[in-house]
């Protein structure tokens, strides 16, 4: 094989480090293609292709999230990671871990960790790479790679939910909340939703949102309930699409542009955490991007009355 066909057998699972150590798609896009200039400027030829990419997309993810978190501490309201669509890397003994660990909720635990610590743990506990190959990925000995996988469990562990959830009840529970959601039925939104639900609203300060966290199945019903109708109403439309491995919806105005991206947390038979990304930056690798503050005030006069 040519290095081109053999890097390009290995970008989906570079890419997929990449997007668990950083949290970003464009981020983790340009930590592959730097990959790809360090592997074609070798002179020499690996012994393990895999084992030199994925060390090297590692090693320039944690350089990218060093510099990203002094970023983030300056981000304008709630963070979360950039949506994902669709993972392109799969492996069926694996698709357990894959798929729990590319959700929102994973996505933002692995925020707790030290680069270190988090690159360790994706690349150990996702894709089940050897120690002998964790510790060559990182520049750290298997001793000091077992230490920090053990602090890394800790943490992940600490705030994980503590009960499974069927795909397919979590698949209906969805379809019932985008029903209830087109409808702007209160009461049916409700009663899908977790008591002390959560709407978290990410805009960077690019976009209009949430002044912070609404709280309480009935606030967030309400609040859902009030805002989707009017949206419908000036021909902003969603799909159910996956989002993050989660049932979720892509949101486009009238000329088919994204407007956001909503993920549902799907708890224990009800809806825990709804998670909704609207800053334009985060979106644009999902293709146009709609202006959502002209969306935003076009909503404001749908609300008034007609005379």
């Amino acid at each position: 094989m040519s290095k081109v066909e053999e890097f390009e057998e290995l970008r989906p699972l570079l890419f997929s480090i990449a997007y668990r150590i950083l949290g970003s798609v464009g981020e983790a896009e340009d930590a592959v293609q730097e990959t790809w200039l360090r592997f074609d400027g070798s002179a020499t030829r690996p012994t393990s292709t895999k084992a030199f990419l994925s060390a090297t997309v590692t090693r320039i993810s944690i350089d990218v999230l060093r510099s990203a978190r002094v970023r983030r501490e300056e981000y304008v309201g709630p963070w979360l990671p950039e949506p994902l669509l669709s993972d392109p890397y799969q492996d069926p003994a694996r698709s357990v871990e894959l798929a729990d660990s590319v959700s929102m909720a994973a996505l933002l635990l692995l925020e707790r960790l030290s680069p270190l610590e988090r690159a360790v743990f994706v690349l150990r506990e996702v894709f089940g790479f050897g120690f002998d190959e964790v510790a060559a990925a990182v520049g750290r000995s298997e001793a000091a790679c077992r230490q920090l996988l053990v602090r890394a469990r800790r943490h992940m562990e600490a705030g994980r939910p503590r009960f499974e959830v069927v795909r397919k009840e979590r698949e209906e529970l969805a379809s019932r909340f985008f029903e209830a959601l087109r409808e702007g039925d209160v009461a049916g939104l409700q009663v899908l939703l977790a008591a002390d639900v959560s709407m978290v609203g990410d805009g960077g300060g690019k976009a209009p949102q949430l002044a912070r966290a609404v709280s309480g199945a009935g606030n967030v019903a309400r609040l859902l309930a009030a805002v989707f109708p009017l949206m419908a109403r000036i021909d902003v439309t969603f799909a159910p699409h996956e989002v993050n491995g989660q049932p979720g919806a892509i949101f486009r105005d009238r000329d088919g542009k994204v407007l956001h991206t909503l993920a549902l947390e799907v708890l224990d038979g009800q809806i825990q955490t709804i998670r909704s990304v609207i800053n334009p930056d985060k979106l644009a690798h999902l293709g146009p991007v709609a202006d959502a503050w002209a969306i935003h005030h076009e909503v404001r006069q749908a609300r008034r009355p007609t005379e």
